[in-house]
């Protein structure tokens, strides 16, 4: 069920508006489950602010037919190894103290229990709650190991794209820093040797104006924070993200996505590559 926007409103009012033969009640429980999304993010805030020419997603609940329970999710391959998906911004990868089953983990291990209440999912690399786009999962504990042991060897590429503040002069570029976790989570970076590991990160500018960059950013290294950390190195942080440094937030959200995810089957060897489509609102802010 989709709604265009065409003034300026509350998300709450709007959605009251919109299905008028719903409750109240009703209609702040379909925000809270995280069954509302906006153009491509889920949205649970009611006082979230729409816009002219936002489209506001209704999704199907739990009780839905298998895939269609997902919510937050699109399943784009699955074998009796591995699932990859792609996740929209604001699901939870895996559990917090906060949220244990609104998660892309948790879903996805009820999923595979409807065909055998034996099965698992195990996670082997994470992205950001706010961060969308592909992610993998593994199917058993040994195919976690072997995934996760040669990570290096197995992934071929993972390339993001990453909506930054200010236009980015230098066309492409690689930041190499040292990142260090302080007590409070918060990454930091370093130029020299600081116990921490060691992260590069590579950047070619897509398109820009005078106010945002679109970056795509190849891994070459994989630590927590990473993008994020190293966009504020470049004197550019990542839009929505205040924790380091961004003052705006154009897009409502972290302005990071995970668009590709390329790596040699774990168990069959085959080259495999999968692709999440740059959020349409991304590509608007840098007309």
């Amino acid at each position: 069920m989709n709604f265009e926007v065409e003034e300026a409103s509350e998300l709450l009012p709007f959605l009251l508006k919109s299905m008028p033969n719903r409750s109240r009640n009703s209609v702040k429980s379909i925000l809270t489950r995280g069954q509302v999304s906006i153009d491509d993010h889920i949205e649970t805030k009611h006082n979230y602010p729409l816009q002219p020419g936002n489209t506001v997603t209704i999704l199907k609940n739990k009780a839905a037919v298998k895939q269609e329970q997902l919510i937050g999710l699109t399943i784009l391959y699955e074998d009796e190894d591995i699932i990859v998906v792609d996740k929209a911004a604001g699901l939870l990868s895996i559990a917090s103290q906060k949220e244990k089953k609104q998660t892309a983990h948790h879903q996805l291990m009820e999923y595979v229990r409807l065909e055998n209440p034996l099965n698992r999912i195990f996670v082997v690399h994470r992205l950001d709650k706010d961060t969308s786009g592909v992610m993998m999962f593994a199917k058993s504990e040994k195919v976690k190991r072997t995934l996760q042991d040669n990570w290096k060897r197995i992934v071929k590429e993972r390339t993001y794209v990453a909506l930054v503040e200010g236009k980015v002069e230098k066309s492409e570029g690689t930041i190499a820093s040292w990142l260090k976790e302080t007590k409070t989570h918060l990454m930091y970076s370093s130029q020299e040797k600081n116990g921490g590991l060691r992260a590069v990160t590579h950047y070619k500018v897509l398109r820009s104006n005078k106010e945002y960059s679109l970056l795509k950013v190849q891994l070459e290294t994989g630590r927590k924070n990473q993008i994020r950390v190293h966009m504020k190195d470049l004197g550019h942080p990542v839009v929505g993200d205040k924790k380091y440094g961004a003052k705006t937030n154009p897009v409502g959200r972290l302005g990071l996505h995970a668009k590709i995810l390329s790596f040699n089957h774990p168990t069959t060897n085959q080259l495999l590559l999968f692709k999440s489509d740059v959020p349409t609102t991304f590509i608007r802010k840098t007309k």
